[in-house]
C-alpha cells in the first residue's frame, strides 16, 4: 500500500437494519457533506442494489470500493464478497462507515484504506466498484485499467456526459480521444441513467452507471505510444489526421525521439542531417501509404489508429520514451 493508505477494519451487515437505516438517516440531516470531493452520497437503496447486481460478484471476489461515503453500496456488497476494501479520502465518512458496520457478522470482511485513491498504491482486486468523485473520473479509469492486474470488471458510477464519451462510437458526436483510448483495452457498456434526485446532496448534473471490463489477452501495444498517437490525432478531433502532425510541438516531440531511436541503434545523432526534415518525410510517408492523411479522428476506429501508429514504428517514429 501506498503511504497515503491508513487502515481500518471494520464489519458490517448484508441487509442493513431498521435501526442502522434510521442512524444512517439522521446523520445525513446533520453531517455536512463536502462537495468539493464530489460527496453527493446515493440515497436510492433499488439503484445501489442494481449496481451491485451488475457487478456478478462471486464469492472468492475481493472488491474495491472507491469512495464508499456512507456505506449504502457496501453494505449491499459485502455479503457477496469474499472481501472489500474501501478508500475514502474523507476522515469523517471513514468513522460513519465504521459506525454503520460495528458490530456484525462480516467485521472482518471489511477494510477502509484512508487516502487519495489517486495517490495510492490500489490492492489487488478483482471487482471495482464506485460512486465516483466526478472530478476524478478519468484518473481513475486510466489508473484501474493500468493496474498490474486490472479487475475483470469495473461498474462506475459518472457524470452521465463523461459516461457517454466512454461508450461513443466513431462518428458519434461525442466521440473523443477518451472513447478511442479506453475502448482499446477494454470494453464499456451503458448500465443506466441515474437522476440528480437520488443523490444527498443532489449534484447539479444527471449521471449514469458504465460497466468496464477488461480485455484478455491485453492488446500488445505500450499504453504511453497509443495515448501519445491518440493525443496528437485529436488535438483538433474534427480537422485532417495530417493537419496536428504539422503542429511544431509535434514535429520536435517526434524528432526528439527519432534521435533517440537512432542512437538505440548504434546510430550517431551528431553527424550532420537534417533530422527535422527526416522526421516530417517519414510522417509524410506514413499518413500517405496508410490512406488516413485527410481523415477526421473523429470518424477512424482502432483498426484505422492502429494502422496508423503500426506505419509510425516501422519508420522509427515514436510518441514516448518508455
Amino acid at each position: 500500500m501506498g503511504k497515503a493508505a491508513a487502515t481500518y477494519k471494520q464489519k458490517y451487515s448484508a441487509q442493513a437494519s431498521a435501526g442502522e437505516q434510521t442512524s444512517a438517516q439522521k446523520m445525513n440531516t446533520v453531517f455536512k457533506f463536502n462537495t468539493n470531493l464530489g460527496q453527493h452520497i446515493l440515497k436510492n437503496p433499488m439503484i445501489a442494489q442494481g449496481i451491485v447486481d451488475k457487478a456478478e460478484i462471486r464469492p472468492s471476489d475481493t472488491i474495491l470500493e472507491v469512495g464508499p461515503g456512507t456505506g449504502n453500496l457496501t453494505v449491499r456488497i459485502l455479503p457477496q464478497a469474499r472481501k472489500v476494501i474501501a478508500v475514502e479520502m474523507d476522515p469523517r465518512m471513514a468513522a460513519e462507515l465504521t459506525k454503520r458496520v460495528r458490530g456484525t457478522a462480516e467485521e472482518k470482511k471489511l477494510e477502509i484504506l484512508l487516502g487519495d485513491c489517486i495517490k495510492t498504491d490500489l490492492p489487488y482486486c478483482d471487482v471495482c466498484i464506485s460512486n465516483t468523485p466526478y472530478q476524478i473520473s478519468s484518473p481513475l479509469v486510466f489508473k484501474l485499467l493500468n493496474q498490474p492486474n486490472p479487475p475483470r470488471v469495473s461498474i462506475l458510477m459518472f457524470q452521465r456526459e463523461f459516461a457517454l464519451r466512454l461508450v461513443a462510437r466513431p462518428g458519434d458526436s461525442l466521440y473523443c480521444r477518451l472513447s478511442a483510448n479506453v475502448q482499446m483495452w477494454a470494453n464499456v457498456t451503458h448500465i443506466m441513467k441515474v437522476g440528480k434526485n437520488n443523490f444527498r446532496p443532489p449534484p447539479k448534473v444527471e449521471s449514469s452507471v458504465v460497466r468496464i471490463e477488461v480485455k484478455t489477452p491485453r492488446p500488445n501495444i505500450k499504453f504511453a505510444e497509443w495515448d501519445g498517437l491518440l493525443r496528437v490525432c485529436f488535438l483538433r478531433k474534427n480537422k485532417t489526421i495530417a493537419a496536428g502532425f504539422k503542429t511544431s510541438t509535434v514535429l520536435e516531440l517526434l524528432e526528439k525521439n527519432y534521435k533517440a531511436y537512432v542512437s538505440s541503434k548504434g546510430g550517431d545523432v551528431e553527424m550532420d542531417q537534417d533530422y527535422k526534415t527526416i522526421v516530417k518525410e517519414k510522417i509524410t510517408k506514413v499518413l500517405q501509404e496508410t490512406g488516413l492523411a485527410e481523415q477526421r479522428s473523429s470518424k477512424c476506429d482502432q483498426l484505422e489508429f492502429l494502422k496508423l501508429l503500426f506505419g509510425f514504428h516501422q519508420e522509427g517514429l515514436y510518441f514516448s520514451l518508455d
